[in-house]
């Protein structure tokens, strides 16, 4: 080392939490609570004197959730000796219940940080700092979420395999800004191996982290540590480093979800006996490690920048691989909000319930998906195990909310099945803020005998008839009308058989005695006009054409195209690539050389063609239109349009049955409203964990700018007028172009020429591990399309998202 100042090395040892990629879910539990233990004996050998050797040693919990599972199965004994070790500074919590993915909502966020949290209180032990290991980035919102809960540092072990540390370089603190003001101290670190690699452990560490000329077979001894760390010191001191310590986190085995090694701090003694005058390691906690940040930021406040903004990860693409269980998620954690709400004094469903409920939801958003070999062996029955046990979360996150919201409801008088049952209905909005949007009343099929020649809708305290359209579905009928309810409003409801008035031959009807109605009667002065090529209300015009698609969207109030003229893809229409691999061997390989990108330079790439279009439904409130694509990888792909007479509104169901691929694959859906990014004129608005995010704009530098994942959907807004896309069940969106190239960091100057067209990236298969093979099957994906002069609001825009997304809750009543 070249080096004249004294040096330390904040040796972080730990194990990262990687849930089903190692081993069953439940022997990973296992495991981590073991560690404990086995933490807990090294300690108590080196307080008693038996191994004077481990004084020293320290251990951080990477995440909570070992910690609680410990706890449940601990002696008391056991308690006791842990939480003197948190108290004596030997082990370190971390306020972090797993490493996430951005599916994880905000209120679900808060109570999970809340168990870290109340656990330090109840031991008189504030949690002040986190860490993270692998996951590539956060929602803006989870910061402001640790800072609520007195968490007030973040120490980040990024994974770069097909993703990117951000602001440009690692081993770097910054201020990470909220859009509150308030602001986080990161330290962007190395990789969370990165200590086995200098050598901390002997005998372990590779060339993950650093390619150099050692044999690294048997792993690290003294000699090759003596000569990565002083290199490793060197080349800070010449890229401009600022400081005279950095952290290395370390594990106590070359695998996720390691052991304790105390062989760690008898190398840090034997170190520290030799060059501790110059480089001393010290075993450390996030405490001691950020203490010592915070007493450089007091002397030289200049050494550590401010970023403010969103940090999109990387990773989280990799959720795009189960959009069927990702839907299913999505749907229960709104569920679990609307609970929250009915019920926040847990008078009907139990703390116990809800933390059950909390507990599903957060294992399923957690950021491992599934074994490591699910791409190269997906047949191995292993794979497939651990792979459905993931998803098995989802199904239980939903089964236990529904099943709490139905409980809520039954108190509330929601009348079950029974004869006699009346079409009476009770709508409820449970949220903050107004919904405006259209109820959905079911009925069972045997009440279409009692309606079908003619009923009404009432308000059932006023005896108002509200406007209202009947539709058949499976098993029963489904009575819509628009409803518009305050915050925490109710309405009873009242569907009323009434007798038709007798129909005869009128003037100018233009159904043939054929049945077909086929004219466009244009001079016909109607509000609402439905044909094989356009749709047409007061509010919009949309048209159609075939061998081409969606190929205009006109407000009809402003008279404006809402579809950019510059598009790559008409509104809707499908994109689907997939990257050749001809050799089973290859089908990881062509994976892992992506890098950056979602696909190779290579990958073959085919755009839906609309090819037949049919009107399904029509009524006084809305029209349905099928529209019908032909596109690679899909058996079928449709589109179902509602538009609606009454308001800006067009919902539209993409239905699809997508062929079983093995080889890397993705398909996209062009969201082609609004404009480019760069203009000064409307911007593109995400919700992330709740805070609103200008797209490239309130990011940090040097993050992802090509994709994101959304809580809500996405809006267009300027002065005048904004374009909502909510997307219930879809969180992934496209900026970046399709197409393989040199990807472009935020920041980077070039992308002002980047035209940021807008897609939903619907489904990936592209990663070589951990995420599932195949996304064979048949999928309903939904987006809810509206616009106008109220939504140049960012609140106004994503409230809207909010409520169309959760829909008009609604139950029977005696």
């Amino acid at each position: 080392m070249s080096s004249k100042r004294p040096w330390k090395i904040y040796a972080i040892h730990h194990s990262h939490t990687d849930i089903g990629y190692t081993e069953r879910q439940e022997k990973i539990q296992q495991y981590h609570v073991n560690f404990i233990r086995q933490v807990l004996h090294i300690l108590r050998e080196s307080k008693s004197g038996r191994r004077p050797e481990w004084q020293g040693f320290k251990w951080v919990c990477e995440t909570f959730w070992p910690i609680e599972t410990f706890l449940k199965q601990a002696t008391e004994q056991e308690k006791i000796e842990f939480a003197e070790g948190v108290r004596q500074g030997a082990i370190g919590l971390s306020g972090t219940y797993l490493n996430m993915t951005e599916l994880i909502g905000k209120e679900l966020f808060q109570s999970m940080i809340a168990r870290v949290c109340d656990y330090g209180q109840s031991i008189e032990i504030p949690v002040t700092s986190a860490m993270t290991a692998d996951i590539n980035g956060f929602s803006w919102g989870y910061g402001q979420v640790l800072l609520d809960a007195g968490i007030q540092n973040l120490s980040t072990c990024i994974h770069t395999h097909h993703g990117m540390f951000p602001c440009w370089k690692k081993q770097q603190p910054f201020w990470w800004e909220m859009p509150s003001g308030d602001r986080l101290l990161t330290w962007s670190g190395e990789h969370y191996v990165f200590g086995n690699d200098l050598g901390l452990v002997p005998g372990m560490g590779g060339k993950y982290t650093i390619k150099d000329e050692f044999d690294m077979s048997k792993g690290a001894d003294f000699e090759i540590a003596e000569q990565r760390i002083g290199r490793y010191i060197d080349r800070l001191t010449e890229d401009g480093y600022a400081f005279d310590f950095f952290p290395a986190m370390f594990s106590g085995l070359p695998t996720d979800n390691n052991p304790p090694n105390a062989a760690a701090i008898e190398f840090i003694q034997q170190w520290n006996t030799k060059h501790g005058d110059r480089i001393l390691i010290q075993m450390a906690t996030l405490d001691d490690f950020f203490a010592e940040v915070r007493a450089h930021a007091a002397q030289h406040p200049e050494d550590i920048p401010v970023y403010r903004g969103d940090w999109p990860d990387w990773w989280t693409d990799g959720v795009g691989s189960t959009p069927k269980h990702v839907q299913v998620f999505r749907e229960a954690q709104r569920v679990y909000q609307k609970v929250r709400r009915l019920d926040p004094n847990y008078d009907i469903i139990s703390p116990e319930a809800i933390k059950d409920m909390e507990y599903q939801l957060t294992m399923f958003a957690e950021h491992t998906w599934g074994y490591h070999s699910s791409i190269s062996e997906p047949w191995n029955p292993f794979v497939q195990e651990l792979g459905l046990r993931k998803e098995a979360f989802a199904a239980n996150a939903s089964t236990a909310a529904h099943r709490a919201l139905y409980e809520i409801l039954e108190a509330k008088g929601d009348a079950l099945l029974a004869p006699g049952r009346p079409m009476k209905f009770k709508i409820c909005n449970p949220y903050s803020y107004v919904q405006e949007d259209h109820a959905h009343l079911i009925l069972e099929g045997w009440y279409y005998e009692q309606i079908k020649e003619g009923f009404e809708v009432r308000d059932f305290n006023t005896g108002e008839v509200l406007p209202s359209q009947l539709r058949l579905a499976h098993r029963g009928v489904i009575v819509t009308i628009p409803v518009m309810l305050e915050p925490q409003e109710e309405k009873v409801l009242h569907i009323v058989a009434v007798k038709p008035t007798i129909k005869t031959a009128y003037m100018n009807d233009y159904v043939a005695s054929d049945r077909v109605l086929d004219l466009d009667v244009t001079h016909e002065v109607k509000d609402f006009h439905v044909t094989s090529t356009y749709a047409e209300t007061p509010f919009v015009r949309i048209e159609w054409k075939k061998g081409e698609g969606i190929t205009s969207w006109k407000d009809k109030e402003t008279g404006q195209e809402l579809l950019r003229a510059d598009r790559n893809h008409h509104a809707f229409t499908p994109v689907y690539d997939v990257t050749p691999a001809t050799k089973v061997v290859e089908m990881t390989e062509v994976r892992r050389l992506m890098g950056r990108n979602r696909k190779g330079p290579n990958a073959i790439v085919s755009t839906g063609v609309l090819t037949s279009a049919e009107i399904v439904g029509q009524g006084e409130l809305y029209s349905m239109i099928q529209l019908t694509y032909e596109v690679s990888g899909c058996e079928h792909y449709s589109l179902f349009l509602t538009v609606y007479a009454d308001r800006p509104r067009v919902d539209v169901s993409v239905r699809m049955h997508k062929e079983s691929v093995w080889k890397p694959e993705n398909l996209y859906i062009s969201l082609p409203f609004g404009g480019a990014l760069t203009t000064s004129t409307q911007e593109l608005w995400v919700d992330k964990m709740d805070a609103l995010t200008r797209l490239r704009k309130d990011q940090l530098p040097g993050s992802l700018a090509d994709y994101t994942a959304v809580g809500e959907g996405a809006a267009y807004i300027s002065k005048e007028q904004g374009i909502v896309i909510a997307m219930p069940d879809t969180p992934l969106i496209q900026v970046g172009a399709l197409e393989h190239k040199y990807r472009l960091l935020n920041g980077d100057a070039r992308l002002e020429q980047d035209p940021a067209h807008l897609y939903a990236w619907v489904m990936n298969n592209y990663w070589e591990t951990n995420f599932a093979a195949t996304l064979g099957g048949f999928y309903e994906f939904r987006y809810y399309i509206t616009w106008g002069e109220k939504f140049n609001n960012p609140e106004v825009s994503f409230d809207m998202c909010r409520g169309m997304n959760a829909g008009i809750l609604a139950w029977r009543q005696f």
